[in-house]
């Protein structure tokens, strides 16, 4: 609980600096004198002081919900990642690869549940981009994650890094692009992030929040960089493998979650958002065929090393 509260924090005041760095932005730079310490507290007391609107013709429950649902799969998603070596894991599961994969789906819903809710049509136009995109890139996250459960011979996360060698990091690497690509799709991060289009949309499915449950959305997209990178980090990084495992292999995990987490924001920065018919050709045409690519090569492997 700890962790789930203050590294999605460190990973939004990262992405302040990162990007007022990369873009010469004033205000992360500076607010509160040294370094802008002050810009994360600036922004959760201007989303405390705003005023919490629910419209007049959304359905209250629902539209009341969708935060907690977009933001609770992502804690629950934590329990089953491990730290390190032995039995630093919240719960070691049989099939954790299925159980993490189908937890972070679940959090896509409150996109839709709020899209919908909302009783605004630039809402539902986004949840509905939403929806496609899960559709899309769902399948490849699989099939590259099935490639690493298919290598190691179980769908348990600690089991996958018990069997984990430094040399699977050249072969695996086509699955690992291809899972961090379209898990950076599920989380609408640029340049995919078509549903929430500020430009054409207005935020998509969260026009009409306001106040703590808009920042309730904007926490869950940085708890579910947080999940991303630390699944990536375990199943195709090594996780807590390297030089000192034993006792500093927490630490790993930590450095390598916290590289790719950067990697997340250098790609907001430095790319322009998608066109849909080029967020859906990607999908298709590029990262199911790779996907399966990457299957192939792994039976092959398999079988060679049998």
């Amino acid at each position: 609980m700890a962790a789930f509260m203050v590294l999605p924090l460190l990973i939004g005041q990262t992405e302040h600096k990162v990007m007022g760095h990369m873009q010469a932005r004033v205000g992360p730079i500076y607010a509160g004198a040294f370094h802008g310490w002050a810009q994360l507290v600036a922004d959760g007391v201007k989303f405390a002081q705003k005023e919490d609107v629910v419209p007049a013709g959304a359905d209250r429950r629902i539209f009341k919900l969708a935060p907690a649902i977009a933001l609770i799969p992502y804690l629950v998603v934590l329990i089953a990642i491990p730290v390190g070596p032995g039995d630093q894991v919240g719960r070691a599961i049989d099939a954790g690869v299925l159980f993490v994969l189908a937890v972070m789906g679940i959090g896509v819903l409150g996109s839709l549940m709020g899209g919908w809710a909302s009783a605004n049509k630039y809402s539902l136009l986004g949840s509905l981009r939403t929806a496609a995109q899960l559709m899309s890139y769902e399948l490849p996250m699989l099939l590259a994650a099935a490639s690493v459960a298919m290598a190691a011979g179980t769908l348990s996360l600690p089991g996958i890094l018990g069997q984990w060698e430094a040399w699977w990091l050249p072969w695996q690497a086509i699955g690992g692009v291809v899972f961090f690509t379209a898990g950076l799709a599920e989380l609408q991060r640029p340049p995919f992030d078509m549903p929430v289009a500020d430009s054409e949309i207005i935020f998509g499915a969260y026009t009409e929040y306001t106040g703590l449950r808009f920042a309730l959305f904007l926490l869950a997209e940085y708890a579910g960089i947080l999940v991303l990178c630390a699944l990536t980090t375990v199943l195709f990084l090594g996780g807590w493998h390297g030089p000192g495992s034993e006792h500093f292999g927490w630490l790993w995990t930590l450095v390598k979650t916290g590289i790719l987490a950067f990697v997340v924001i250098w790609l907001r920065v430095s790319y322009p958002r998608l066109r849909e018919d080029q967020l859906q050709k990607l999908a298709w045409t590029g990262l199911i065929p790779l996907a399966l690519a990457q299957l192939v090569l792994t039976g092959v492997v398999r079988v060679a090393i049998a």
